[in-house]
């Protein structure tokens, strides 16, 4: 697949795309581009739907850009790793940063669950989806990261696939190659869990009925605690080095 072009501002819109279309841009994305990039009519931005792949546009406008005239493909559509992310939630500013995170390590679905020691029961979903597309906007990214309403975590164990690999992220686990676990674990996994659970741990019964599920590896982070939010990105790191897209050309 052609890599992505990161001289030009990227733009998800959700519309259909084709070329020779015109794309009315929202209020956001021509203060963006008019006031912040300070671009004008005949530049240049990419622009991408999630579905369709990417696409080479040409800003229109008077006063400001405010609409993008379709040229043509620049990469055709892929398809992310089948990776679900499942975390206990974090507070604002660090919640952001997880997701963003998740979406440029390749997770194809956020879903977050509430546990025993969850810092925080409300999950604003909306600035979630927000926090997937403005990542995918800065990374090349082209497919857009599924996200979930929150569920608490025993509902979550008893309607997940039992054919998934479930990666359980837990401080108290023996420390072992993680990688070495995750091979021999994984070798027929064709759809990875990883989870990741609140800064407070799991509760001991929380904990049993993790380790009860089907297809479940107990996977150590190392000798040191690390913030949930650092953790996520470990995990996600280790997990696609073994098992994802990273061992792939």
């Amino acid at each position: 697949m052609p890599k992505s072009d990161a001289r030009h501002p990227r733009l998800f819109v959700d519309v259909p795309l084709s070329a020779g279309i015109g794309i009315a841009l929202d209020r956001d994305q021509t203060n963006y581009l008019g006031n912040v990039l300070r671009l004008t009519a005949g530049d240049m931005v990419l622009v991408f739907n999630g579905r369709q792949g990417e696409w080479e546009a040409v800003l229109a406008g008077r006063k400001r850009p405010d609409r993008a005239d379709i040229v043509r493909q620049t990469r055709p559509q892929d398809r992310l790793a089948h990776i679900d992310y499942v975390f206990a939630p974090l507070k604002h500013a660090r919640l952001d940063y997880m997701v963003q995170k998740a979406v440029e390590m390749g997770a194809g679905s956020l879903r977050p669950v509430t546990t025993r020691f969850t810092q925080t029961a409300r999950v604003n979903i909306e600035r979630m989806r927000a926090n997937v597309v403005e990542a995918a906007e800065q990374c090349g990214i082209l497919s857009l990261a599924e996200v979930h309403e929150p569920l608490p975590l025993v509902r979550w164990m008893g309607q997940r696939d039992a054919d998934d690999l479930l990666v359980f992220c837990d401080e108290e686990a023996p420390y072992r190659d993680p990688m070495e676990a995750l091979i021999s674990a994984g070798a027929v996994a064709s759809r990875i869990n990883v989870l990741i659970g609140p800064e407070g741990g799991f509760a001991d019964d929380e904990r049993e009925a993790l380790l009860k599920q089907p297809k479940v590896v107990r996977l150590s982070l190392g000798p040191r605690i690390l913030r949930a939010d650092t953790a996520a990105v470990s995990a996600l790191a280790l997990v696609q080095t073994a098992l994802g897209d990273w061992r792939k050309a």
